[in-house]
């Protein structure tokens, strides 16, 4: 096999190969990236075993052929060669030689037979379903951040996604907090079982699309397919009942207030110079008056009031002061609105004015 290419075309994509092989498997074929040079192109794989890569890069085709190179190591060498054009060449003696055209620099690397390279799941061309990249991306971004990262509960550790009516819905909690937000696909998505998608693959989903055009979507019983642009991608699902999501959305709340979102956004960030460990901030509502409060008893205290529109009685609430920052940062309108009916239950986030996502947050206890 040789070929040769663009530098920067290359490392582009190896650098998203190294972003799924896990270090764990080091020195193993799992470590190495998978290349098959012919008909001008090179196909690039690289995988997991629970997230799957496939890209094609068009190439100069010399001699066509494949194998598998250490990618760790193709990576370093590749951010280190000058820009321009790199020749690859694979020997039958399974040296893998890299020589950039405009320097006298050769590397080798030792390489895998391709054959022993696992296969990167598929499904067929009929299962798949398109859906606007734009809604994708904003529907990872308005849950993702809401995924448990406790592992006793590991199906609470992805995203849940279902076709609800006709709406792709997404839905992320970590048992005191939960993120809600559905889209009207431009196209019909058909029926399939709710699944829990991995943040991994979400994560790196969200990186590499455009937010332009489409992508094509399909879900198995075990495994999530996604292909745009000249990717493809592919992973497990994670197994397991998600909690019933419903059953915690409140169906109505007694009061509101209405608030600035860059204001609460400025004000908690101050105030949450002084939480520690603990993470516990504390509201007082009065009217048409928000109060952020926080007291560290070794360190100090702070208090800002922010002004807002609110009737209803005077509380306090404690909480987990990232439960409000991180939906805050991804809300897209200039006001927002928090509802709740008792200091100690549920309360509800919307922007306003309202969209088609929502977030709740449990309270903490008050000291």
């Amino acid at each position: 096999m040789k070929f040769a290419c663009d530098r920067d075309a290359l490392l582009k994509e190896i650098s998203v190969a190294a972003e799924i092989i896990s270090s764990r498997n080091t020195l193993s074929i799992l470590s190495n990236v998978y290349l098959d040079a012919r008909d001008n192109a090179v196909v690039l794989r690289a995988t997991d075993l629970k997230v799957g890569f496939e890209t094609r890069i068009p190439v100069e085709v010399i001699t066509p052929g494949r194998t598998t190179v250490f990618c760790d190591k193709l990576l370093g060498i590749l951010r280190t060669v000058p820009e321009g054009d790199v020749e690859f060449e694979q020997k039958d003696n399974g040296t893998f030689i890299i020589r950039p055209r405009t320097r006298k620099v050769d590397f080798r690397l030792k390489s895998i037979d391709a054959e022993k390279y696992p296969e990167v799941h598929t499904a067929g061309d009929d299962a798949f379903f398109e859906v606007a990249q734009a809604d994708i991306i904003e529907m990872i971004g308005q849950t993702i951040f809401a995924v448990s990262d406790d592992e006793t509960r590991y199906f609470m550790n992805g995203v849940y996604m279902e076709q609800s009516e006709g709406e792709l819905v997404m839905v992320a909690t970590d048992g005191r907090r939960l993120s809600f937000i559905k889209k009207v696909p431009g196209k019909p998505v058909p029926e399939f079982p709710g699944v829990i998608v991995p943040p991994k693959v979400l994560n790196l989903v969200r990186k590499l699309a455009s937010g332009e055009g489409n992508f094509l979507l399909a879900v198995t019983d075990k495994n999530l397919f996604i292909k745009f642009d000249n990717r493809r991608i592919s992973s497990a699902l994670i197994e397991g009942q998600f909690p019933n999501y419903r059953r915690v959305v409140p169906e109505t709340q007694e009061y509101q207030l209405t608030v600035r979102k860059d204001d609460l956004m400025d004000a908690l960030k101050r105030v949450s110079l002084l939480v520690e460990k603990s993470r516990r901030i504390y509201i007082g509502l009065s009217e048409n008056q928000l109060e952020l409060s926080a007291e560290e008893s070794d360190i100090g205290a702070a208090t800002e009031e922010v002004s807002c529109t609110y009737s209803g009685p005077e509380n306090r609430i404690a909480l987990n002061y990232l439960y409000l920052s991180e939906p805050l940062r991804v809300i897209d309108t200039e006001t927002i609105v928090l509802q709740y009916t008792e200091p100690n239950k549920a309360i509800t986030m919307l922007c306003e004015p309202k969209k088609d996502y929502f977030h709740i947050v449990m309270p903490m206890q008050l000291d």
